[in-house]
């Protein structure tokens, strides 16, 4: 075996013996100055992702680690899906150490929406999760916006230590360490990235150059995200690649719209008025009279309502209701992983349905 015994894409101890556990790599290609295994390369050359078996205890030893090492930590979310790219009890983890906040995928929301209200309301978000994060800052890890100023906030936080990366899978951690990396170093693409949840199998050590390491940890699974129901192909379209345009919807009460086959929104009662629909361009909303739902959905899902599509239906969960009363202005009832609908009166009583296991919540409105 050559000298280097991990993969540089992602971290993982290298093994040529069998192809099907994780780290395997050609014997051939260990000839290379730079190794990856086979995993990585499908990743990196067709976008193609194998599974990962980490468990969530793995996933819980790292995050005590972080909590014992004497570090910054920067948590990566995604701004699009902020409580479904949460880590649960993050703030239990942090120990003394500074953190923080970075919000990811700027570039998908609406350009009118004002960055220093939206940096306020995360940090607001942040504080009611429990978490108090030093400062927030704003980025698009895929086009590169506002990677500079946040890698010097980095490197002035971090006062002479390391720094952990942290965050759930799909926020686009390991695109926003290697815009960091390239920020820093003018290397491209040192670490495996993809959209698929569950590529960074290890600690990752980037050395920087006073002794210090930069260090990506593995996407942490969240259970309860919308990209753990729906298979590859429609994780593309529910995950937004370009900016969100809002789709507005006049309803009167016991009107029904549907998210393809994946979420459905009743508006039971409140008068006339309208919601505003914040989920990728590529997701078709169908509106209906409630009363025709639940036989459209039993007819047509996999079909007109998709995603899902017929092959999934077998193996998707059964959408499951919550209502909510809306007693505050400018208020966001929240489909993990998908995406929004925003209400500006309070007064209406409304029935949110999702997948089961998926969470719906309401919240004080992004917009």
């Amino acid at each position: 075996m050559s000298e280097q015994n991990f993969c540089m894409g992602c971290g993982v101890k290298l093994q040529t013996e069998n192809p099907s556990e994780i780290g395997y790599a050609p014997k051939s290609s260990l000839e290379k100055e730079i190794v990856i295994c086979q995993r990585c390369f499908r990743l990196k050359h067709y976008n193609e992702v194998q599974d990962v078996s980490l468990t969530d205890d793995d996933f819980l030893k790292i995050l005590n680690e972080i909590g014992k090492s004497d570090a910054l930590i920067v948590m990566i979310v995604d701004i699009f899906d902020f409580n479904g790219s949460w880590i649960p009890g993050m703030h239990r983890f942090v120990g003394d150490n500074k953190i923080l906040l970075v919000g990811n995928k700027v570039d998908l929301l609406p350009k009118s929406v004002n960055h220093d209200k939206l940096i306020r309301w995360m940090k607001h978000e942040a504080k009611e999760l429990g978490l108090r994060a030093e400062e927030v800052y704003l980025v698009s890890a895929a086009k590169g916006q506002f990677i500079k100023e946040t890698a010097a906030a980095i490197d002035e936080f971090r006062n002479g230590k390391d720094v952990y990366v942290v965050g759930c899978t799909n926020v686009g951690k390991s695109t926003f360490i290697n815009r960091i990396i390239k920020e820093v170093t003018g290397e491209q693409d040192v670490i495996t990235t993809s959209h698929f949840p569950g590529t960074t199998l290890d600690i990752i050590k980037i050395p920087l150059d006073d002794g210090k390491s930069l260090i990506d940890s593995p996407g942490i699974i969240n259970h309860h995200q919308m990209a753990h129901f729906v298979d590859k192909k429609d994780l593309k379209l529910i995950t937004p690649k370009k900016e969100i345009k809002p789709k507005i919807f006049q309803l009167n009460e016991d009107q029904t719209l549907f998210f393809g086959g994946l979420a459905r929104f009743d508006y039971v009662s409140g008068g006339r008025r309208s919601f505003v629909c914040y989920v990728s361009n590529d997701v078709m909303i169908h509106r209906t009279k409630t009363e025709n739902a639940d036989q459209l959905y039993q007819q047509h899902v996999g079909e007109m309502l998709a995603p899902p599509r017929k092959d999934q239906l077998g193996s998707f969960p059964e959408l499951v209701k919550q209502e909510f009363i809306i007693k505050e202005p400018k208020t966001d009832i929240v489909f993990s992983g998908l995406g929004w609908i925003t209400i500006n009166d309070p007064g209406a009583k409304v029935i949110a349905y999702a997948p089961k296991g998926v969470q719906t919540l309401i919240r004080k409105s992004l917009i």
